[in-house]
């Protein structure tokens, strides 16, 4: 009994851990970014430093410290068809992601991230892993009208960051897709980090490489450097440690507490954002088809087990 309340509250304790620095990474970046202070407005950049800095730590922690297993076995063919395409479209996740900051407001980003979903069912339809029903029909269309109301009460928006935060959503989306196709049903276990690196390194050399020369040194204290790093190490880390005691759909539910969370506290933290009462609005409908999703898969994996 003792043994079951003790992985309880660890079980909690990774939850809240994982919300927090969930949260911690968005507004972090974003002021990295956007702060005249610091004046570094390179997504390609910063994510390119984090997947490098996360690579080094790995290595050092697999290959030198030994304190975690890497997958072996390995072969060429596997990780051509397999780890790469994760890799890369994990790499276009992060990279339109955080470009989106430098246009559009967390809030408004965090808003249209709840279209997730919708662009998973979607694309599940069309690989042949969903099928399509009038009930799956519905909640797509209560999200996706949750986010239309959201984005209407937008006040200073942006088109540039909405296409940037969409294509990082479908980005996303296809890594999940991908993940399915090519992990769970083959039961491997993958780390992509590295591929995400490359996949990152190349575009940054022909996008913000030149641009970057041409400015001359910033003002980025190598302290706040590591920081930044250290946080997004640190948040890759908890996502493992709350998927090896939980399951998919807890992170699915924790990461809806912490959007709300981070829609709020962007209100006071970034003058950018402006929240009205049809954003508000919008997003709570968007959020109700959310956890109607979430409750749908529960109760259809729920059937499969039994």
């Amino acid at each position: 009994m003792a043994d079951l309340k003790k992985d309880g509250i660890l079980t909690y304790a990774y939850l809240l851990l994982y919300i927090v620095l969930s949260s911690a990474q968005i507004f972090f970046n974003k002021w990295v970014l956007s702060s005249k202070e610091i004046n570094f407005p390179y997504p390609l950049g910063l994510t390119l430093l984090h997947m490098i800095f996360s690579s080094v730590v790995c290595f050092v922690l697999t290959k030198i410290l030994k304190v975690m297993k890497v997958e072996e076995g390995m072969t060429p063919e596997v990780y051509v068809t397999s780890v790469v395409p994760i890799g890369a479209m994990f790499a276009m996740t992060l990279w339109l992601g955080n470009t989106a900051y430098l246009y559009i407001s967390v809030a408004f980003a965090q808003m249209l991230k709840a279209i997730m979903p919708v662009a998973v069912f979607v694309l599940g339809v069309a690989a042949g892993l969903e099928v399509m029903s009038c009930r799956m029909l519905l909640i797509m269309s209560v999200i996706s009208f949750g986010v239309l109301v959201a984005s209407y009460g937008e006040i200073n928006i942006n088109w540039i960051g909405v296409v940037y935060q969409m294509g990082g959503v479908i980005g996303e989306a296809l890594r999940l897709i991908f993940m399915e196709i090519f992990v769970k049903r083959k039961g491997l276990k993958l780390n992509p980090i590295s591929v995400i690196a490359l996949c990152l390194f190349l575009p940054w050399i022909f996008l913000e490489k030149s641009k970057m020369d041409d400015h001359g040194p910033w003002n980025f204290p190598p302290v706040l450097l590591i920081l930044n790093c250290l946080c997004t190490f640190a948040l890759n880390l908890s996502v493992f440690l709350v998927m090896t005691h939980t399951s998919a759909l807890t992170i699915r539910v924790a990461g809806v507490v912490k959007d709300w969370l981070v829609v709020l506290l962007s209100a006071i933290l970034f003058a950018d954002t402006k929240l009205t009462i049809i954003n508000l609005f919008g997003y709570g409908i968007a959020i109700a088809g959310v956890a109607a999703y979430n409750n749908f898969k529960l109760k259809k994996e729920a059937s499969r087990d039994t």
